[in-house]
């Protein structure tokens, strides 16, 4: 089988990794993938009822998805469970929306604070966790978008915000497809086994 682009990024991320396990070089990897390769577009699967999570690459170390958003579809408020995430565009234009609890309502409900909101062009690449905010993640310009979501380390489950009280959620994330093939649901143990043989 012929390696694609893409898995040649997903062996410079691991070894970025296991040499720096903050990443440093990650923006510009990601960056220049997204303008020299379009393999990425047969794993991209679509659907008109929410944004889809398409994975790529699950290891230890890391996950690889691209998300695909139609027109006004866009994420809950959500944390990262603690990990580094980054986010490139590779098709479209993306808006970031961040969010912030007032300290004393970590564990309870209070009403979020809007902070700053960023538009990212295609080819650009942003960074939060969530020392730095909570985000909300939605197409700009009224067209589709897709984006290439790098986690440190995979992320199973994430806390999503109500936006008018607060209030926090614990929801276990899924996979539309993996590798480009739909998927119906899947466990994180059948996700790591089929990654660990392959």
């Amino acid at each position: 089988m012929t390696q694609r682009p893409i898995d040649d990024l997903c062996a410079v991320l691991k070894t970025e990794f296991e040499q720096d396990p903050r990443g440093k070089a990650v923006p510009a990897l990601l960056a220049a993938y997204q303008a020299e390769h379009q393999d990425w577009r047969d794993w991209v699967l679509w659907s008109d009822a929410c944004y889809t999570r398409n994975l790529v690459a699950r290891c230890d170390a890391f996950e690889l998805l691209l998300l695909a958003w139609s027109p006004e579809q866009k994420s809950p408020i959500h944390d990262h469970s603690d990990q580094n995430c980054w986010m490139a565009v590779m098709e479209g234009q993306l808006e970031e929306v961040h969010y912030t609890l007032p300290t004393s309502a970590e564990n309870g409900a209070s009403v979020l604070q809007q902070g700053r909101s960023k538009c990212f062009d295609e080819g650009g690449v942003a960074f939060i966790d969530d020392s730095i905010a909570y985000h909300l993640i939605q197409p700009a310009g009224g067209a589709r978008a897709v984006s290439l979501h790098l986690y440190a380390n995979p992320i199973d489950t994430c806390r999503i915000f109500c936006p008018d009280t607060g209030k926090a959620e614990d929801i276990p994330l899924g996979y539309h497809s993996v590798r480009g093939e739909l998927v119906e649901a899947h466990s994180p143990e059948a996700i790591r086994e089929r990654f660990s043989n392959s």
